[in-house]
C-alpha cells in the first residue's frame, strides 16, 4: 500500500510565487482608457436611476392600488 503525502510548501515561498504569478497575469490584462472607463460609469449611474425611479413608480403605483382596495372592502 503505497501512500503519497504532499509536502507542504513554505509559506513565504508560496506567497512571493503568488505575487509573481499575479503580476504576470496583471501585466496581459487590456485597461480600459480613461474615456471608456468614464462613458461606461455614466451608462451604470443612469440606468441605476432609471431603475430607481421605474420600482419607486411602481411601488407608488401599488401602494395607491392596495389602499383603494382597503378603502372599497371596509
Amino acid at each position: 500500500m503505497s501512500t503519497t503525502t504532499k509536502k507542504k510548501e513554505n509559506p513565504f515561498k508560496w506567497l512571493w510565487r503568488y505575487m509573481n504569478e499575479s503580476r504576470e497575469e496583471l501585466r496581459k490584462v487590456t485597461w480600459p482608457s480613461q474615456k471608456e472607463t468614464t462613458k461606461y460609469s455614466l451608462i451604470v449611474i443612469i440606468l441605476c436611476l432609471a431603475l430607481a425611479a421605474f420600482f419607486g413608480g411602481l411601488d407608488y403605483l401599488l401602494n395607491l392600488g392596495l389602499e383603494w382596495l382597503i378603502l372599497v372592502t371596509s
